[in-house]
């Protein structure tokens, strides 16, 4: 008698992709509610910044006004803008501890959360690095973003050297992507000189697509021209700052550390005006 094999069972599309595929899903948000639902449905990564934090916050705010208030009481001479950042290492510390069993799973290669420095910091190398640093401190599966701008790269070289695993972020180009690999390798070869471990760590560059062919469709209305974003001499490191997704991203990053200030201060110093 031929014995029937049962077909696998998947809890969702997402799921079977994850499964079935060679694709590794990274959940593009630090909600305890949603980082649950992805990783057991195969997730193994998760990212955070501003812009996310100010999304749970206001969909959990429930699950946080508490603790905004006592961060608020705690710190009595903090700034808005050092108990939003506290709150982005919070909210990201609590998804990194969903992520950890994965991470021990995947021995360092997956399993981590992708916290962002601040978009503010662009142009400044040496504060990237540190605040890579300190990040990297939160937990033992950081992950963090640096931006692919002309301070980021050398930021990603040296925070890679340190032995702090990156993620390259507002990266849109053929151009930058390579200088980002680059600058890992510079890093790595550095660790590997004097004797440093670098098979745990897992640096990574992301190329945000979504955002680069928004780009893309104004400029082609706009002035039917080509774009070197897919040419790997299209753009040099001196020009990433001022490419047109770069841009537009960075606003948006900083806008959102504006509109999480402003979101605490409410916190801070309720508006007598309102009831």
């Amino acid at each position: 008698m031929t014995q029937t094999i049962a077909p696998a069972t998947y809890k969702s599309p997402l799921h079977e992709m994850t499964q079935t595929t060679p694709t590794c899903l990274w959940n593009d948000s630090a909600s305890i509610q949603e980082l649950t639902y992805s990783i057991e449905h195969g997730a193994v990564g998760a990212t955070c910044n501003p812009v996310i934090v100010l999304g749970v916050l206001k969909k959990e705010m429930s699950l946080w006004k508490d603790r905004i208030r006592s961060l608020i009481d705690e710190r009595s001479t903090a700034t808005e803008d050092q108990i939003s950042w506290q709150l982005v290492r919070e909210i990201s510390v609590k998804a990194a501890s969903l992520l950890r069993p994965v991470f021990e799973a995947h021995r360092g290669k997956n399993g981590r959360l992708s916290i962002q420095t601040d978009p503010r910091l662009f142009r400044d190398s040496k504060a990237i690095v540190e605040q890579a640093e300190e990040f990297n401190r939160l937990a033992p599966n950081m992950i963090v973003k640096i931006p692919a701008t002309r301070a980021g790269i050398p930021a990603v070289e040296e925070a890679t050297y340190r032995g702090i695993s990156i993620n390259a972020t507002v990266s849109f180009t053929l151009p930058q992507c390579i200088a980002v690999a680059e600058a890992v390798e510079r890093g790595l070869k550095r660790r590997e000189q004097e004797g440093k471990d670098i098979t745990a760590m897992g640096p990574v560059c992301t190329i945000m697509v979504g955002r680069l062919d928004d780009w893309l469709k104004v400029v082609v209305e706009k002035e039917n021209i080509a774009i070197g974003a897919y040419n790997e001499k299209g753009l040099s490191v001196e020009e990433f700052d001022a490419f047109g997704p770069s841009r537009r991203t960075l606003r948006q990053f900083i806008a959102a550390c504006h509109d999480l200030d402003a979101l605490v201060r409410d916190f801070m110093v309720p508006n007598p005006d309102v009831a």
